[in-house]
């Protein structure tokens, strides 16, 4: 194709976006909507994923040393237990510590501790994180196994419940998805069908001047990239206004921080992906689209002429 064939064509493709705005604005309304639930559903899934990531890390293991553990026995522990797999953090938390935040958490029962005198009845202690929950039970059976080791405290039925919620919400949230993205392509086809249908007096013009196929589809072609471009610009402004808008909202809520809920995902973190995402799908569903019910009418032309 010669370079003064290509620009007369993407001029024309960007006139007909003008020219037949009416119908442009309907396949520009698809795509954007299209494009805002399949994009919000994926956010809405990686944040949920993140949310539990959240509560996970809040999530610890808590071993009890044997009360008469020397500290160059406590020392070492810390060291084994450093070294484990699935081990991420190990903290040292001792019987003092302990005692402190017990009194300061109980202070209406001052005079009870206060009877112990310096009688302290807890147990130095270490904190664990792992880094897969998953495989929590089985870090807590090999530190069980360890010498010097009172007992281990681990919350076994509540990262059973988040493991499980976590495998139900990534197959409803594809299950969502796919739903969408079959559904978004239907209504997508059927809207740019009934534009090239509206211009097939356009069409049988050019066919009967001797236009080739390719010539007749590339100005369809430039014209729904321009459509499904802007559909793409303005779903990343739209998600870009709620997305922070929730947030916002959110952050106001200091106990929805406490079970995790400021694990969401900052928007400037994921602001390039997602934008090109929007702008490079909604570009390529535009113009697939267009061109595809174009040949589709071309063929259909063909068979009954």
């Amino acid at each position: 194709m010669k370079l003064s064939s290509f620009r007369y064509l993407v001029g024309q493709g960007f006139d007909n976006v003008w020219k037949n705005r009416v119908m442009a604005f309907a396949s520009f309304c698809v795509l954007l909507v299209s494009l805002l639930l399949v994009g919000i559903s994926v956010l809405f899934y990686i944040n949920i994923d993140s949310i539990i990531g959240g509560i996970e890390d809040k999530n610890e293991v808590v071993v009890y040393l044997l009360e008469d553990t020397t500290d160059a026995q406590i020392e070492e522990i810390g060291q084994t237990l450093s070294g484990m797999p699935n081990v991420r953090a190990v903290t040292l938390y001792t019987r003092e510590e302990a005692f402190e935040d017990l009194k300061a958490s109980m202070s209406d029962y001052s005079e009870v501790f206060e009877s112990l005198g310096d009688d302290n009845p807890l147990l130095d202690a270490y904190r664990i994180r792992v880094s897969d929950i998953s495989q929590m039970q089985q870090t807590v059976q090999a530190v069980q196994k360890m010498d010097g080791i009172e007992h281990v405290s681990s919350p076994d039925s509540f990262v059973e419940l988040l493991t499980e919620t976590r495998h139900v919400v990534a197959i409803v949230a594809i299950a969502i998805i796919a739903a969408l993205l079959i559904v978004s392509m239907v209504i997508i086809s059927n809207t740019t069908r009934a534009s090239v249908f509206a211009r097939r007096r356009e069409i049988s013009i050019m066919q009967s001047v001797g236009a080739t196929k390719a010539f007749i589809r590339f100005p369809f072609f430039v014209e729904g990239m321009i459509n499904g471009f802007m559909a793409g610009v303005f779903a990343t402004l739209l998600t870009w206004f709620s997305y922070d808008s929730v947030v916002d909202l959110i952050a106001n809520f200091d106990i929805l921080q406490t079970i995790g809920m400021g694990s969401i995902i900052p928007y400037d973190a994921i602001t390039i992906p997602v934008t090109l995402a929007y702008v490079v799908v909604g570009s390529l569903i535009g113009a697939l689209g267009s061109v595809w019910s174009t040949r589709k009418h071309l063929k259909y032309r063909a068979a009954n002429m």
